[in-house]
């Protein structure tokens, strides 16, 4: 009884090590692949969601992400995964660009074929070199005032020559951000051109300030000189009518009034007095 134990025992442990299986989760793809035998390489099944029976000895199964992954290359604690590409003059732009991304679940098993690597272990190769060469190849088509003043027009060609790229591969671009940064010395050109238009700004409108003062100013001495004009009018005006109306028996008649009946004497001397006779 003992040995028919054993023998089942072993039995069972030979039936499990031969045939395993694998639960495939949603959103993934299952990839056989054969590890021996005249039929190595990637299996023609693509299996989807569900269990996978399988050979662990002579088989393994891969599973591929079908929905939209993020990645950055950028810098980082970990370290520089940004790129540094050169325009037509030789300028060097920095960029850390972020792409969100999907694989194509027919292109899954031909993806695995040509890499042999899973998925992250792609992202560090095909499409870094995908993505560094869709800048390139951008970047060289500009002069480096030409790629600042074009830079929609410019992300617009990146995004073109990657699409181009990955899609043939079964890769689908979702969306993607170049993070552009200026040289150094353009940024310092870009801060001094805008400083001087600023101080060119603040000078004309100081110009601009000085010239309405002076028109103030004129406008104002302009205004007191009219006044002091009509009012020299006025009163010549009004000693011209004044000279028209004082006659002589006018001015008799305003001394008589004013005289107060007092006769004009000389004195002599020794309380003398001389009268003089009024005609």
């Amino acid at each position: 009884m003992n040995r028919i134990l054993v023998v089942l025992g072993l039995v069972v442990l030979l039936v499990v090590g031969v045939f395993s299986c694998e639960r495939i989760d949603a959103g993934h793809v299952g990839v056989k692949v054969n590890l021996y035998g005249s039929g190595k390489g990637v299996s023609d099944v693509t299996e989807c969601t569900g269990l996978v029976f399988y050979n662990p000895m002579s088989t393994k199964i891969y599973e591929f992400p079908t929905y939209i992954q993020h990645k950055e290359y950028k810098k980082s604690d970990e370290g520089d995964n940004s790129f540094i590409v050169n325009s037509k003059d030789g300028s060097e732009f920095s960029v850390s660009p972020i792409m969100n991304y999907s694989v194509q679940r027919d292109k899954v098993p031909a993806i695995f074929a040509k890499y042999r690597r899973s998925l992250p272990e792609i992202e560090e190769g095909f499409l870094k070199t995908a993505v560094y060469d869709a800048f390139r190849l951008a970047a060289n088509k500009y002069t480096a005032d030409g790629l600042i003043s074009n830079r929609e027009v410019f992300e617009v060609e990146v995004r073109r020559i990657l699409v181009s790229q990955l899609e043939k591969e079964g890769f689908i671009l979702n969306q993607f951000t170049s993070n552009l940064i200026y040289p150094d010395s353009f940024k310092k050109a870009i801060n001094a051109k805008n400083n001087a238009v600023q101080s060119a700004l603040m000078a004309e409108n100081k110009v601009k300030q000085a010239e309405a003062e002076a028109k103030i100013k004129v406008a104002t001495a302009n205004g007191n000189a009219e006044a002091l004009l009509a009012n020299a009018r006025a009163e010549a005006e009004s000693n011209r009518l004044r000279q028209q109306t004082l006659t002589p028996m006018l001015i008799q008649q305003q001394w008589i009034e004013k005289w107060k009946g007092n006769v004009p004497t000389t004195q002599l001397g020794s309380g003398t007095s001389v009268l003089y006779g009024l005609k």
